[in-house]
């Protein structure tokens, strides 16, 4: 049985934030995201009307092979306590907005568990949240734009992640992500998006990280209708059942400051 665990801010589907939240944001924020969330929040019931994740959630449930959880950011611990990753095989993420609120005890919790054996499975824009960069070590930037046509190809089809999926499939509308993009070279590339602007994208990729497996997959903005695609379920699917600890350690010491965005900032020799 693997113990999956999906992870998401909600914020935006909820059309609120919670007081010790906004307390946290940037002063320049809080009155954009009184005016913003609940118009956010309506475009999203439009293309989840059950939620943003549900529909993940419904599809892995169908899978004998798992046990699903759900938590976000709002429940206690940021809805990431040790307890909690203590029961987690695999730990799906879904961040956007307020990536930089989470506390940084929360995200070393993250990327201790990661280290230690737990699979990790950032989607879509969680490729700027707290634990992907930090267990990475860059900073994870990208171009973008708002939505578009999307091909994604499989560029590595004797992968298991790829399992099932054809040589392609088509987005009729996904938010374009666009290279450069700032991560450290992957174990394997296993996807790249094409957008009709012209862009590219490693859309799919790998790494190891101490015991750790982590799958990076692009497609799945709040708005648009990725996560009812089925290759789209499959792939993560897939991803979940690869990224399943293969060895766990009992634990694994985690340093207090693994890494901080300002040092991507500085000058590279």
């Amino acid at each position: 049985m693997i113990r999956v665990t999906i992870w998401y801010e909600y914020v935006q589907e909820a059309g609120y934030v919670t007081p010790e939240l906004e307390a946290a944001l940037p002063e320049e924020w809080k009155a954009r995201m009184h005016e913003w969330l609940p118009q956010n929040s309506e475009r999203i019931r439009r293309a989840y009307p059950n939620g943003l994740m549900e529909s993940l959630a419904k599809y892995l449930r169908k899978n004998p092979e798992f046990t699903v959880t759900m938590t976000n950011l709002m429940m206690p611990d940021y809805g990431l306590s040790d307890e909690l990753l203590d029961n987690t095989d695999v730990l799906i993420y879904w961040s956007h907005v307020l990536q930089t609120v989470l506390p940084d005890e929360a995200a070393y919790r993250v990327v201790k568990h990661v280290q230690a054996g737990m699979g990790f499975v950032p989607l879509h824009s969680a490729h700027q949240s707290k634990p992907f960069m930090y267990l990475l070590g860059t900073t994870g930037t990208l171009r973008w734009r708002e939505g578009d046509f999307c091909r994604v190809w499989t560029a590595a089809p004797g992968h298991p992640i790829t399992e099932g999926i054809p040589e392609y499939i088509e987005l009729s509308e996904e938010e374009m992500y666009g290279e450069p993009f700032d991560i450290p070279k992957p174990d394997d590339t296993v996807f790249i998006s094409w957008f009709s602007g012209g862009e590219v994208f490693r859309s799919g990729c790998t790494w190891t990280r101490g015991y750790g497996r982590i799958f990076y997959f692009q497609p799945g903005h709040e708005t648009s209708p990725s996560y009812h695609n089925p290759y789209i379920l499959r792939i993560i699917e897939n991803g979940v059942r690869w990224a399943a600890p293969v060895r766990m350690r009992e634990s694994f010491e985690c340093p207090h400051i693994v890494y901080s965005p300002e040092d991507a900032r500085r000058p590279k020799n």
